[in-house]
C-alpha cells in the first residue's frame, strides 16, 4: 500500500517504525531532548521514544522553543528518522532548517492528514524522497 504526503521539508528517502501518536504533543517540556523520550506526564504515549522512528504527529502545541529542541535532539543523535504532521508547525520545522544550516543530519518533513496517520502506527514504512509513503 502506498500514500502520497507533501512535502514540507525534503530530505533523502528513510525507512523505520511509525510512532503515530494519539495526542498533540508539545517538544518542549513533552519530549527530552538528550534521550528522546516522550515524558508529559499526560501523553498517552509517554516513555516511548521518537528516536529514529517516523513520527507522526496529529498536532502539536505551541511553544516557541520546540524548534530548539528538535534541534537539540538532532544533535544527541534522537530525533525522528521523519516527520508527518497534520499541519506545518513553522516554529518545528524551523528545527530541522537551523540543524542542516549547521551541517547536522536532520529528517525530512512531510504533511499527511491526522486521519490517516493512525493507520501507520506500528507499521514501517519507507519515505521516498518524493513523498511517496510505503507500508511494509
Amino acid at each position: 500500500m502506498e500514500l502520497t504526503a507533501e512535502i514540507l521539508i525534503s530530505g533523502e528517502a528513510v525507512s523505520a517504525p511509525c510512532l503515530a501518536l494519539t495526542a498533540p504533543i508539545s517538544f518542549w517540556g513533552g519530549v527530552d531532548p538528550k534521550t528522546g523520550l516522550i515524558i508529559d506526564a499526560r501523553h498517552p504515549q509517554r516513555g516511548a521514544s521518537i528516536a529514529g522512528t517516523v513520527l507522526a504527529l496529529p498536532g502539536t502545541i505551541g511553544s516557541s522553543s520546540a524548534s530548539a529542541v528538535l534541534l537539540e535532539l538532532v544533535h544527541a543523535g534522537k530525533a525522528p528518522a521523519a516527520i508527518l504532521m497534520d499541519a506545518p508547525d513553522a516554529i518545528l520545522l524551523l528545527g530541522i532548517i537551523v540543524a542542516r544550516e549547521m551541517g547536522w543530519q536532520a529528517p525530512p518533513a512531510l504533511r499527511l492528514p491526522a486521519e490517516r496517520q493512525q493507520a501507520l502506527a506500528g507499521r514501517r514504512l519507507t519515505l521516498s524522497a518524493s513523498g511517496t509513503i510505503t507500508i511494509n
